[in-house]
């Protein structure tokens, strides 16, 4: 019964983190129905958001420059700034292009602050030591879990349910649903286009910071790269759950992390590497069965 606990523990912590990585691709979907691969981007700029205090950019840098309270709402602050720019810079000229034009402006967005980030810190990976608290064990009933899946889990159940009353009972939220739905008849009743699709982006750049916070405390590692196998998968997430669909995006990227934590521990040793193959597979199988998703939005049914 422990052991079967503890799975669940590790399952329902990575399957937070790849939710609300999805929940941030999701969410411009399902207003601009852009795939914003630069999501990835501010994660990792919030990561390294940690060693601009150091003085020794390039040698592992002193994390200790930045306290708890002042860390955390700076890095969220520097990462909707830069989502922010994004959106005005590249993105709002493009606002009447199509998908595949927004698509492209994507890739090269992502393609741009990769540079900037090398041509600042380096392309060299660097070790870091934040939230070094976070790692240790906390003991009950028998499981030995690391404070830091606590955190996720407390993190993912805190931001999708204030984002769900936010989108319920607040004016702007219920104009980012409205838009989301059918946005040309939501500019038309008045709805502010540049206002709904900025507040989307802030919001995405609230939740790559989290994520940045929290993947940077697992893994203790600096790279311009870090995020990607974490962008790929929560997509994978988001076309699984039904893309345009925030609860979709939410519920795939559970379910990913499940079936990830699951395989991990049934698959014998030597098919463990393979890990991300079977859980491809399972993908696929879904969307055989499921082709727009687990749950459709009217929006994206009209279209089709």
């Amino acid at each position: 019964m422990t052991f079967f606990f503890q799975i669940v523990i590790d399952a329902v912590s990575l399957g937070s983190l790849y939710a609300l990585t999805a929940l941030g691709i999701g969410l411009l979907f399902g207003i601009l129905r852009l795939i914003n691969f630069a999501h990835g981007n501010f994660i990792t700029i919030g990561a390294y958001a940690l060693i601009v205090p150091s003085t020794a950019v390039v040698a592992t840098p002193f994390i200790g420059a930045w306290a708890w309270f002042l860390m955390i709402p700076a890095i969220i602050a520097i990462v909707i700034v830069v989502a922010l720019g994004t959106e005005r810079i590249a993105f709002r000229p493009l606002r009447g292009a199509n998908m595949s034009s927004l698509l492209i402006a994507s890739f090269a967005v992502s393609y741009v602050l990769d540079h900037v980030i090398i041509l600042i810190f380096t392309g060299r990976p660097k070790a870091v030591n934040v939230g070094a608290e976070l790692a240790r064990h906390i003991s009950f009933l028998d499981l030995r879990v690391p404070a830091i899946q606590l955190v996720t889990i407390a993190a993912a159940i805190i931001l999708l349910g204030g984002l769900a009353l936010f989108l319920k009972r607040t004016s702007y939220g219920i104009q980012m649903r409205a838009a989301a739905e059918d946005f040309d008849t939501a500019r038309l009743l008045g709805v502010r286009a540049n206002t709904v699709i900025a507040l989307a982006f802030a919001i995405s750049g609230l939740l790559a910071a989290v994520v940045s916070l929290i993947f940077i405390t697992q893994t203790g590692i600096l790279s311009f790269r870090m995020s990607l196998n974490l962008v790929i998968v929560a997509f994978i997430s988001t076309v699984i759950g039904g893309i345009g669909s925030l609860v979709g995006a939410a519920a795939g990227g559970f379910l990913v992390g499940v079936a990830s934590v699951v395989l991990q521990t049934v698959l014998p040793d030597d098919y463990k590497l393979t890990r991300d193959a079977f859980v491809f597979g399972f993908v696929v199988l879904v969307l055989i069965f499921r082709p727009d998703g687990l749950i459709v939005t009217r929006a994206v049914r009209e279209r089709v």
